[in-house]
């Protein structure tokens, strides 16, 4: 694919200055631009980057005004960041572009799928799915049985959906992550040991999620396991069975969810926060990396540490936590002071 400056600008209201004709075929970091490569600034800490780039192209603010020759092709525009996140998604949806049912898949004949899908080699799709417009279905992947599905969904090599789940429009589920999977559900025995309680329940994705790979979301016991519209979670993360997730709330790696807790809406959650069952946290949350969330939060909290407490009484008590060995030379020292003056 490619394009010329001109072409790009007309695409972003942009205004050209150097070669209309410049060729972009790829994307490049400014510091790492190439030939025929596009890239962009807006932050002026990298300005001294596009006086010797090798992009061909870079998009830049109207307002950035060079102090020295810039060799490349330039466009300008209002939002030099956001146009090029625009391209970015354009160049995207190029790659991904993929049409078309591999002979090499499986699709049961009571299952639909609407418009023209791309399913990929091995993908299999179970009895009684339901699948929506626009649905790319890559290799390896696994539906299995009574499954909805809305319009737009992309599933990548090795996702896998259990049965009688239901996603939403506009759903990414990445490569590796597990949709349904049984519950932690045991019941401990006399004799020490457990039995297995059935998990007869599901998970809903809304719209407009985003499922990390190697991800897992555990159907629930009964009813549903519901990550709401908007939310994003990031790769290996573990969300247990009967939890919800409010709208537009992010999470990054690592994290895990205990079964049965309750998250609210736009919260913003670090690497690596666990969560223990059976809670409840407010709207607007925001945790730091690697805190414990042991009881329930109110809206608009902001906490940090294991357990997690509000987080400027965190710092402070870190603070002290880094000079323990100090204070602790201080003390001996102070208490050898005492047991002088006591022998006196």
């Amino acid at each position: 694919m490619e394009f010329t400056a001109g072409q790009i600008a007309q695409m972003l209201s942009g205004e050209v200055v150097g070669n209309e004709d410049a060729i972009v075929n790829t994307l490049c970091k400014i510091e790492e631009g190439t030939e025929k490569g596009m890239s962009f600034l807006s932050n002026p800490i990298y300005e001294h980057y596009i006086y010797n780039t090798k992009a061909s192209v870079v998009i830049v603010n109207k307002s950035f005004k060079p102090e020295k020759e810039i060799k490349s092709t330039i466009i300008k525009v209002d939002d030099a960041y956001a146009c090029f996140a625009k391209v970015l998604d354009i160049y995207n949806e190029y790659l991904l572009n993929k049409s078309g049912v591999s002979s090499l898949s499986f699709i049961s004949q009571s299952s639909t799928i609407e418009g023209e899908p791309y399913v990929g080699e091995f993908a299999y799709i179970g009895e009684n799915v339901k699948i929506g417009k626009g649905a790319k279905i890559y290799p390896h992947v696994y539906i299995g049985d009574n499954v909805q599905i809305g319009d737009n969904v992309t599933f990548f090599s090795g996702a896998k959906v259990y049965h009688s789940c239901i996603i939403g429009n506009n759903c990414n589920i990445n490569s590796g992550a597990v949709i349904g999977a049984d519950g932690f559900g045991f019941a401990p025995l006399e004799d020490g040991s457990f039995k297995k309680i059935a998990q007869i329940g599901n998970v809903i994705l809304e719209d407009n999620v985003e499922i990390g790979a190697n991800t897992t979301i555990d159907r629930a016991t009964m009813g549903s396991t519901i990550i709401h519209k908007g939310v994003k979670l990031d790769n290996l993360i573990q969300i247990g069975h009967n939890v919800g997730i409010g709208d537009n709330t992010v999470m990054a790696a690592q994290s895990g969810v205990a079964g049965s807790t309750k998250i609210g809406k736009n919260c913003f959650i670090g690497g690596q926060v666990g969560f223990s069952g059976h809670i409840t946290v407010g709207d607007q949350v925001k945790i730091g990396a690697q805190s414990g969330i042991m009881s329930n939060l109110e809206n608009n909290a902001s906490i940090m540490g294991s357990p997690a407490f509000d987080a400027r009484p965190y710092m402070k008590s870190y603070a002290y936590f880094r000079k323990l060995p100090e204070l602790a030379d201080k003390i001996k020292e102070l208490e050898k002071k005492i047991k002088e003056l006591e022998m006196k």
